[in-house]
């Protein structure tokens, strides 16, 4: 019985045009099923993102809409008019609580700011006694409702012959523990060669934070002051509270525009988008600061 031997039959090597044709197709199937699989992320954050645009939008629409047709529910814009935004002027002192108010909020920020400095580094530099807890109580006081403590500062407002000034919106919120939290997060990872060098040279521990420390850490406190700033100027219900018989400042005169005789909403709304302006420019030139600001307040 006689066998024969076939020989097996050899696969065709793709030449080296082949292999990056091949190569190329399969990069473009992997990209579009990676497309794919983001449009339910793109879909998701474009609502939320119509979801918090509307409300902007609809202040603006109705500020510039006629004072008859400010309650219209029309979402198209128009008819185009300055009535609000005249009657707001010839109101209440609109530029001058602008002014008020960026005052108001610089001071916040400025002494939140300085606050956070001198307590971050010292919590961050030295060891002592009961360090940590008096940070954490200090931390923790960031956890206390602000209705736990209005009342009693109030009070002392109160006390202190503050109130229906603009002082007494200032004084309770020179400090902020989330601002010391933030900065001693920095801090820590801070080199500690650059310390005991500015030691070395001569420098004590006042020069070495204004000499070393602070012109190091320029983003962190720049983005860090403009987050204190927009939240010093969004703050209604304390300023409310304060200037209970004067309207010095922006947050307080928008509320001239609502009472018992009815509410004027497109007064408020022309007031309010001018209260926004301000925040508007921040963001406009100073964008990757507001920016950074946002992610480093979600550094853990």
């Amino acid at each position: 019985m006689a066998f024969t031997l076939v020989a097996p039959q050899q696969q065709a090597v793709p030449s080296s045009p082949e292999r990056i044709a091949q190569a190329q197709r399969a990069l473009a199937a992997s990209r579009t099923r990676g497309r794919l699989g983001l449009i339910p992320a793109f879909v998701i954050l474009t609502v939320l993102a119509v979801i918090a645009i509307f409300p902007i939008y609809w202040m603006f629409v109705t500020a510039f809409r006629p004072a008859d047709q400010s309650l219209s529910t029309s979402l198209a814009p128009g008819p185009f008019s300055l009535e609000n935004f005249q009657y707001v002027w010839e109101t209440i002192p609109i530029l001058r609580m602008l002014l008020n108010t960026f005052g108001m909020a610089l001071a916040i920020a400025v002494g939140q700011l300085l606050v956070a400095i001198l307590a971050s580094y010292g919590f961050a530099r030295w060891r002592f006694l009961g360090q940590k807890t008096l940070y954490l109580l200090f931390i923790g006081s960031w956890l206390v409702p602000f209705q736990v403590t209005m009342i009693p500062n109030y009070v002392l407002i109160s006390q202190a012959g503050l109130l229906n000034n603009v002082a007494g919106v200032i004084v309770p919120q020179l400090a902020a523990a989330f601002a010391v939290m933030l900065l001693k997060q920095h801090l820590d990872s801070f080199p500690k060669e650059l310390l005991d060098a500015a030691d070395m040279d001569g420098r004590g521990p006042w020069r070495s934070l204004w000499e070393v420390v602070v012109p190091n850490l320029k983003p962190a406190l720049a983005a860090l002051a403009i987050m204190l700033f927009i939240n010093a100027w969004n703050e209604y219900l304390w300023p409310s509270l304060i200037m209970q018989k004067s309207n010095d400042i922006i947050q307080v005169g928008v509320r001239s525009f609502l009472g018992a005789e009815g509410n004027n909403w497109g007064a408020v709304m022309a007031a309010s988008a001018l209260a926004c302006l301000p925040i508007f420019l921040i963001y406009v030139f100073l964008q990757r600061y507001v920016v950074d600001a946002f992610v480093r307040s979600g550094l853990k």
